[in-house]
């Protein structure tokens, strides 16, 4: 089992930029796929960003790409998202996710969730 803790959330002005972190418990980090999803007010969780187990591979929503970039630390138990030229549209409860499936993107497939870090971008 995984606990994880999210952290880095706030207020920013369109334009600006935040670094989310995910801090996990358990031995087992480094074997998990880790995601970051979103969820605004009225709208489903949607994938954000993903990687892999090792890092070697990453994957991004289109809504996200060149803007986010997300790496972890397996020796810290930590994945990270930066987060880049934020718009309004950003605005969300942000979400980190460790799963055993081999791919990130998919919302309902077993997995461990934190309890989310509020991100809002003001225009």
């Amino acid at each position: 089992q995984v606990q994880l803790v999210e952290s880095g959330g706030g207020l920013v002005q369109a334009g600006g930029s935040l670094r989310l972190s995910c801090a996990a418990s358990g031995r087992t980090f480094s074997t998990y796929t880790m995601g970051w999803f979103r969820q605004a007010p009225g709208k489903e969780r949607e994938f954000v960003a993903g990687i892999s187990w090792s890092g070697g591979k990453t994957y991004y929503a289109d809504s996200v790409k060149g803007r986010f970039t997300i790496s972890r630390d397996n020796a810290k138990n930590t994945v990270y998202l930066q987060m880049n030229s934020l718009k309004p549209e950003d605005t969300a409860v942000y979400y980190c996710r460790a799963t055993l499936h081999i791919t990130p993107m998919e919302v309902y497939v077993h997995g461990y969730w934190g309890q989310g870090t509020q991100v809002t971008v003001s225009s």
